[in-house]
């Protein structure tokens, strides 16, 4: 059957999922993505510290790929590490990071752990962090601490789609320490959020700002044309006063002329 395989090819992953996130212990491991290629399985391994996750002359690789071809069967497995650029956004990489904080430091200084992450996290620019330690912390009695900032969604589509949610432990010597973190990033696109587009107004501004200077400009324009056209006007009227001029000393000097021959 079809669902059969396909129910034992996500158990698989899934297997395989927890295998590598076990093996990459404090490598600030994000999530493993696997690729069915013609060459073999890729698998894709999203980390804060790609140098701890390859190792010295990659040892940690090589062992990790021997390990998944005898456990897992696989043929030619194909690892590819890509580097997280924001870790303090990522729900895995704060998990992990609460847990070995807590087992290096103690019970004794968890409040001072949860504030620390939680104002890296909200600095990196999250909506909001929710932080759920519990266990026997600090006392011998189990309790559960709750360390909140910010805005975050616990309803809807949004808190399964927009938010990252995460889980780690923490072994103490006083017992098991559960670790929950849920962050809100930065781009997650709210229903009741209502952006105002102030551009179109800018540009309505600077086609009003054109059309004025452009009505300016035609002003100019048309007084400097009018200006021309009465000069050119007073230049005519001077052209022909002179001519007129011209003819009347004319006809003065004929007249004059004509008046002495008679009289000789």
């Amino acid at each position: 059957m079809i669902e059969r395989d396909f129910v034992k090819q996500k158990k698989k992953e899934f297997e395989i999922q927890n295998f590598v996130i076990n093996h990459l212990n404090n490598a600030g491991h994000s999530k493993t993505k696997m690729q069915r290629t013609p060459l073999g399985e890729k698998i894709i391994v999203y980390a804060s510290r790609p140098g701890l996750v390859v190792g010295r002359e990659g040892k940690n690789i090589q062992k990790l790929t021997s390990d998944l071809k005898k456990r897992f069967k696989l043929e030619n497995p194909q690892i590819e590490i890509a580097e997280v650029e924001n870790p303090n956004l990522d729900a895995n990489i704060v998990a992990e990071r609460i847990s070995s904080s807590l087992e290096r430091f103690g019970s004794s200084k968890f409040k001072g752990v949860g504030h620390k992450v939680m104002s890296d996290v909200m600095g990196a620019g999250a909506l909001g962090i929710e932080i759920i330690i519990s266990g026997k912390v600090p006392s011998s009695r189990a309790k559960s601490w709750r360390f909140y900032q910010g805005y975050l969604k616990k309803c809807g589509d949004i808190a399964l789609s927009g938010v990252d949610a995460a889980y780690a432990k923490a072994k103490l010597k006083s017992g098991v320490v559960g670790i929950q973190v849920r962050i809100m990033p930065p781009d997650t696109k709210l229903p009741d959020h209502i952006e105002l587009n102030e551009e179109k107004e800018e540009v309505i501004e600077e086609v009003e700002k054109k059309d004025k200077e452009n009505k300016k400009t035609e002003k100019q324009t048309k007084k400097e044309s009018s200006e021309e056209k009465i000069k050119k006007e007073k230049e005519t009227d001077t052209k022909k006063e002179t001519k007129k001029k011209d003819k009347t000393e004319e006809d003065k000097e004929t007249e004059s002329e004509e008046e002495e021959e008679k009289t000789e």
